[in-house]
């Protein structure tokens, strides 16, 4: 379970830092979004690439991305710059 937080925040992360909307992000967003964003990738793409801790990677950052851009688009965070 922690393992599983871990590469949730990692993923997170990256999405945030993809997005360039990670600042605004703290580490328990950063974690619901590897997660949710986990999900949503490997729904929507499969489970193919490396994994670590059940969550395909490449899916899974996908998946945060598009999630952070959703949630950013409905919340209206702007880019901090």
């Amino acid at each position: 379970m922690i393992w599983s937080l871990i590469v949730g925040a990692i993923i997170g992360a990256v999405a945030g830092a993809i997005t360039n909307r990670g600042e605004s992000m703290g580490w328990i967003s950063n974690i619901l979004a590897g997660l949710i964003g986990s999900a949503i990738g490997q729904g929507i793409l499969g489970q193919w690439g490396p994994s670590l801790a059940g969550m395909a990677l490449i899916p899974s950052i996908i998946g945060a991305v598009i999630l952070v851009l959703v949630v950013s688009a409905i919340f209206g965070v702007k880019n901090r710059r």
